[in-house]
């Protein structure tokens, strides 16, 4: 049985499962560069760069750092390259960095259900209800995010210059 969950544990796996949703959505989505795809790729990678953080406080397995601490170091640097690609306009090298680092988060979770002495699988044999509800508020908080974001496209950006009923006169 793995030892009691911590706050690190504890913000480590809620910024997991929000990296695990906001990611999918972002990925799946068609339009890439809306102001959504924007401001979810920021709430995605806040919520990675909290996963990566907190991996280097989280040292149970072992007792010390290991493997997956290394990965938590190249997860770190295609973060920071996607983003530095996107600012400097290298769209190509953005998403391949910002889908990699999806990938791999993919990766560490079936490495973390795939073991059965990890504490989500031991929540899932142990604490059933307790896991639904931790999975239903991760996805009704970020759906509700997702779906307020989504509103972003039906109202019209008005620039400074222009009004509801056409540009200004001057």
């Amino acid at each position: 049985m793995p030892s009691p969950w911590t706050f690190l544990i504890a913000l480590h796996a809620i910024a997991a499962g929000y990296a695990l949703i906001f990611g999918a959505v972002n990925l799946l989505r068609r339009n890439k560069g809306s102001a959504a795809h924007k401001i979810l790729g920021r709430i995605w990678a806040v919520a990675m760069y909290v996963v990566v953080l907190t991996s280097f406080g989280i040292r149970t397995i072992d007792g010390g750092f290991n493997w997956l601490h290394a990965l938590s170091v190249l997860t770190f640097c295609t973060l920071t390259m996607g983003l530095w690609s996107v600012r400097r306009g290298n769209i190509r090298a953005h998403q391949r960095f910002m889908t990699g680092s999806y990938f791999g988060l993919i990766g560490a979770f079936i490495g973390v259900v795939a073991v059965p002495d990890r504490r989500l699988p031991q929540m899932a044999i142990h604490d059933l209800a307790g896991l639904t509800l931790w999975v239903a508020a991760l996805t009704l908080t970020a759906g509700l995010t997702v779906a307020g974001l989504m509103q972003l496209r039906r109202k019209p950006v008005l620039s400074p210059g222009t009004r509801k009923y056409g540009p200004t006169k001057l």
